[in-house]
C-alpha cells in the first residue's frame, strides 16, 4: 500500500483529492490536512511514501513544509499549485511531481503513477527538499518537537546548536528542543546568514556570541551572551574571526 497525506486549505480541492486517492485500491490516505503546520505534523507523525502539497496554505507553505524536511527521510512530494509560475518552472526543472490547479483525473491519474514509479525504484524526497530550501532560503522559522507536538520558532531565537550523533539539540535562551537530524542538513536549511560552526559538533549564532578568549594552540573559548561558554576550535577560528570582522 501507498501511504498519503494531502494538505490544502481549500476544502473543495482537499475533498477531491481524498477522494480520488480514495479510489485507489493500492492507497491508504492517512491524514487531510488544512495549512502547513497540520501537514508537516502529520507527516512526522504517519512517515507517509508519498504528500500531495498545496504550495500556498497557512502558518507554512507546501514549500516551507518541504524545505523542514530531513533529504534522508522524505516522502514523495506532489505539490498542488493554482498560480505559482515560478514554482512550475522550479517543479519541470528539477523534475519534481506537481498537479496544477484546476487538474483533472487525467492529470491526476498520471502524477500518482509517476508516484508509484518512484516508489519501485526507491526514490526519495530529497529533490523536493532542494527545492523547498531553493525557494525559501534562509529559513526565518523551525519546526521542533515540543513534547508530543511538532511547534514553530523563530530561527533568530536558536543561540546555538549541538550535534550528539544523529540527533542535535537546538538550545534558545529558555528552552532545548532535541531533533533527529544532522549539523551539516540543519545549518543548510537554516543558511549561513546567521549560523557560523565554532566545533566538528556545534555551531553558534553570532548574535549570540558575547567574548572570545584565547586558550591554548590556537583554540579560543567562546562566551555567549546568556553565560554559556563553548569551545572554538582553530578549525574554524577563520571562518568565524571573518564573520564577525576580526
Amino acid at each position: 500500500m501507498i501511504r498519503a497525506v494531502i494538505a490544502d486549505d481549500e476544502a473543495p480541492a482537499r475533498e477531491k483529492l481524498a477522494k480520488w486517492l480514495a479510489e485507489q485500491p493500492d492507497v491508504e490516505l492517512l491524514g487531510a490536512a488544512e495549512d502547513g503546520l497540520s501537514a508537516a505534523r502529520d507527516i512526522e507523525q504517519h512517515q507517509p511514501d508519498v504528500a500531495f502539497l498545496d504550495v500556498q496554505m497557512p502558518t507554512l507553505s507546501g514549500l516551507e513544509v518541504a524545505a523542514q524536511l530531513d533529504p534522508a527521510s522524505a516522502p514523495l512530494i506532489v505539490f498542488v499549485t493554482a498560480f505559482d509560475e515560478h514554482a512550475v518552472k522550479a517543479f519541470d526543472l528539477n523534475a519534481i511531481d506537481y498537479l496544477l490547479k484546476p487538474y483533472d483525473r487525467d492529470r491526476f491519474a498520471r502524477s500518482l503513477q509517476r508516484v508509484r514509479e518512484r516508489l519501485q525504484s526507491h526514490e526519495s524526497g530529497a529533490p523536493a527538499v532542494a527545492v523547498g530550501r531553493e525557494s525559501v532560503a534562509n529559513c526565518e522559522r523551525l519546526l521542533v518537537p515540543d513534547r508530543e507536538r511538532l511547534q514553530l520558532i523563530d530561527a533568530a531565537a536558536i543561540e546555538w546548536i549541538q550535534a550528539d550523533d544523529n540527533y542535535i539539540h537546538v538550545h534558545t535562551a529558555s528552552k532545548s528542543y532535541l531533533l533527529r537530524r544532522t549539523l551539516q542538513d540543519l545549518l543548510a536549511q537554516l543558511g549561513n546568514q546567521r549560523f557560523v560552526r565554532v566545533h566538528k559538533s556545534a555551531a553558534v549564532s553570532l548574535a549570540a556570541i558575547g567574548s572570545l578568549s584565547p586558550l591554548f594552540k590556537g583554540d579560543y573559548e567562546i562566551q555567549l551572551r546568556n553565560g554559556r561558554t563553548l569551545r572554538l576550535s582553530r578549525r574554524y577560528r577563520d571562518e568565524l574571526f571573518a564573520r564577525m570582522g576580526r
